[in-house]
C-alpha cells in the first residue's frame, strides 16, 4: 500500500507539473502573438513608388525626350516655364553638389546618389534623417505621398525678427536602377500652397538621372557638371543677377555656397 500511495502521489505531482507547463506555454504563445500583432500594427506601411511617371533613368528616355533639358552631368533637368535654376558648389573644391529650383513660390533642392542595383537606400536614409532631426530637437512625420514614402520635418528656428519659429521641409526620395534621387521641398509648397507644391512635384517628376558606368559605393554623390554654355556666359557676364518678369527659365551658377539643408542631410 505504501508503495502504491507513493506512486499515486508522484503521478499527481507529475500531472500538475505538466498542466502548469502547458498553461505556461499557452501564455507564452499568446504573449508572443500579441507582441507580433502589436509590432505589425505599429510598423509603418511599406510604400513603393514605381517611377512610371518619373523620375526616369537615362536609359528610359530618348534624345528627343531631352530636347528641353539642361545637362548637369548626373542630372538632366527640364526647363519649365517660370523656373529659376541655380547650382550650388562646394566651398573647398568648387564642385557642383546640388541643383536648386525655385518655381511658383516653391524651392526644390535635388541631389542624386549611387545605390545598389538590387536594393534601394531610401528606407535607410529616412531612418538616418529621422535620427538627425530628433538630435536637433525637431520632429518628423512619415506618410504616404505623391512619390511613395515621404517625410515632413520641422526644426526649431528663429525668425528674422528674433521670434521662435521652425523650419519646415518636405523630403521626397525615389530609388532607381543603381541610383537614388532625393528632393528637399521648402517655401510655399510646405505651407499649404497647393499650386506651389504641384509645381515642385512636376520639376522632380521630370528629372532624368544619368548614373554613369563607374563603380561607386552606395550614398556617394553622383558628379554634377556645369553646362559649357553656362560657363561661357558666366565668364562673359558675371553680373547675371538681374531678372525680368518675361524671362522664364534661368540658370545661374552659385559659387561658394553649400546646400541649405546640410545640417539635417
Amino acid at each position: 500500500m505504501f508503495g502504491f500511495g507513493k506512486k499515486k502521489r508522484t503521478a499527481e505531482v507529475e500531472e500538475a507539473k505538466t498542466e502548469e507547463a502547458v498553461e505556461a506555454t499557452e501564455e507564452t504563445t499568446e504573449a508572443e502573438d500579441s507582441a507580433a500583432e502589436g509590432t505589425e500594427a505599429d510598423a509603418p506601411e511599406v510604400i513603393k513608388y514605381d517611377r512610371v511617371n518619373g523620375p526616369h533613368d537615362i536609359e528610359e528616355v530618348t534624345t528627343e525626350d531631352l530636347e528641353d533639358y539642361v545637362d548637369l552631368g548626373a542630372l538632366r533637368i527640364k526647363l519649365l516655364d517660370g523656373m529659376n535654376l541655380r547650382l550650388e558648389t562646394d566651398d573647398a573644391t568648387g564642385a557642383v553638389i546640388a541643383a536648386t529650383i525655385t518655381r511658383d513660390g516653391a524651392t526644390l533642392q535635388v541631389q542624386a546618389f549611387a545605390a545598389p542595383r538590387t536594393t534601394g537606400i531610401w528606407d535607410d536614409i529616412r531612418h538616418d534623417l529621422t535620427e538627425s532631426v530628433a538630435s536637433q530637437g525637431g520632429n518628423v512625420e512619415i506618410y504616404a505621398g505623391v512619390f511613395g514614402a515621404e517625410m515632413l520635418t520641422r526644426l526649431p528656428a528663429v525668425t528674422p525678427d528674433g521670434k521662435p519659429g521652425e523650419r519646415v521641409a518636405r523630403f521626397v526620395g525615389v530609388d532607381g536602377p543603381s541610383w537614388f534621387l532625393r528632393g528637399v521641398i521648402s517655401g510655399a509648397a510646405v505651407l499649404g500652397d497647393d499650386k506651389a507644391a504641384a509645381s515642385a512635384e512636376e520639376v522632380f517628376r521630370t528629372i532624368v538621372v544619368d548614373r554613369g558606368e563607374d563603380p561607386r559605393p552606395p550614398r556617394e554623390l553622383l558628379p554634377m557638371t556645369l553646362p559649357a554654355d553656362l560657363i561661357v556666359a558666366a565668364e562673359e557676364e558675371p553680373a547675371v543677377e538681374q531678372e525680368t518678369e518675361n524671362e522664364h527659365s534661368k540658370l545661374r551658377p552659385m559659387p561658394r555656397r553649400g546646400p541649405e539643408i546640410t545640417e539635417i542631410g
